[in-house]
């Protein structure tokens, strides 16, 4: 009889090796079906609830873990979605300002090279077949829905027709002025077109610059006199239809601020984008141009001159054209991927490798101190061009 009450002491306090074992076991078989997604029946509440607690933790530990393993995969993919963005964005600059530079400065190049190099006698001419390339180019892409541009109405064609003669004087005072004088000198020569906006600007819309702008100016103007008394091909004509150039193109910059906002009221969307005024001006600009031609005499020149049976020379003409449209693509492609700043800086320095181009390609014979002019005069062209971007960023 005492023995009994001692067995049933050492079943309950004492360490049982069986008892023991088969509780592990009962525990790891319970975990093994609960992870499996069978849940069994255990024989004691306060196990299951124990039970049940570890598991919970263990799930949540679980989960965070995947949490924190997804939100470093997330954040890795968005760094790399970033990063590869921000190279394209790059890469489409730096397309764009090449594409820019190459077309800008082909086009001087090739109408230098048909003027002088052919001996083309006709700049209007040359002008119209360029414009009309454009108007078959831009009237296409329209048609295709590549593009959009605006319908023409007489109310817009009689707003634009001031701007538009500016325009065809702009270009055919660039045609002749080519004709005579290297490339060098013209981009040189072109920077007084600068000091005439300012000037413009100053009186017409109460723009005032401040000292560094018209100090890049008065180096434009030195290296423009210093440029042209140490020109050793000086020649008059061309020297006085470049003058006459840079006069139009001022007052063409200056036309079409004043103009733009009436234009714009002219059309059916209220505005009038870069596509709509190339297209515009090309149109509008071959009745007048063919009326020029008659009155310099160009059609006699056309109807004599062997050049025209040449087929290089039609393929030289028709590259003109397309690069002088490709100058309005790519000049807006590089605007919208860089901006205002960075095209102006662009456009100052590349007038630099266009001159270096102009004199070899075109053995333009030249002195020491006429190349320090050229130099000096692109030099303030890029001062210009900082002093302006200062200017701006003051003004905001």
């Amino acid at each position: 009889m005492g023995s009994r009450p001692r067995s049933l002491g050492a079943n309950l306090d004492s360490p049982n090796p069986i008892f023991e074992r088969n509780h592990l076991l009962e525990e790891r078989g319970l975990l093994y079906h609960e992870s499996s997604g069978a849940v069994e029946q255990v024989s004691s509440p306060v196990r299951r609830e124990v039970v049940n607690r570890s598991l919970s933790s263990m799930k949540s530990l679980e989960s965070d873990e995947s949490d924190l393993e997804g939100g470093k995969l997330e954040k890795e993919r968005d760094k790399t979605i970033r990063n590869n963005r921000a190279v394209k964005i790059q890469n489409q600059a730096l397309l764009s300002g090449l594409a820019y530079c190459v077309s800008s400065c082909s086009m001087i190049l090739v109408n230098k090279f048909v003027l002088s190099g052919y001996k083309f006698n006709a700049g209007i001419s040359l002008m119209l077949y360029q414009n009309f390339i454009s108007v078959i180019i831009v009237s296409t892409l329209s048609v295709m829905g590549v593009i959009s541009t605006e319908p023409l109405t007489w109310k817009l064609i009689k707003v634009w027709l001031p701007v538009n003669v500016i325009f065809v004087g702009m270009l055919i005072t660039s045609m002749f002025s080519l004709k005579y004088i290297n490339v060098a000198m013209v981009t040189v020569l072109k920077n007084v077109t600068n000091v005439i906006t300012a000037l413009g600007e100053m009186y017409l819309f109460e723009k005032h610059h401040d000292n560094r702008v018209w100090a890049a100016l008065f180096l434009m103007i030195i290296s423009a006199i210093s440029g042209g008394i140490t020109d050793l091909s000086f020649h008059a004509i061309g020297y006085t239809w470049q003058i006459i150039n840079c006069f139009l193109t001022a007052s063409y910059s200056l036309t079409l601020r004043r103009v733009m906002d009436t234009a714009k009221q002219q059309t059916k969307s209220g505005n009038l984008n870069e596509f709509s005024m190339v297209l515009l001006n090309n149109i509008l600009s071959l009745p007048l141009g063919i009326l020029l031609a008659y009155i310099f005499n160009e059609v006699d020149y056309l109807s004599r001159t062997p050049l025209l049976r040449l087929p290089s020379f039609w393929l030289v003409m028709t590259l003109s054209g397309f690069l002088g449209l490709a100058i309005s693509f790519t000049s807006m492609w590089f605007l919208h991927q860089t901006g205002a700043t960075t095209y102006s800086l662009v456009g100052s320095l590349n007038k630099i490798p266009l001159s270096v181009a102009g004199i070899l390609l075109f053995k333009v014979p030249t002195s020491l101190e006429n190349s320090a002019s050229i130099f000096f005069g692109l030099l303030a062209g890029v001062f210009f061009a900082r002093a302006k971007m200062r200017e701006k960023s003051q003004g905001q």
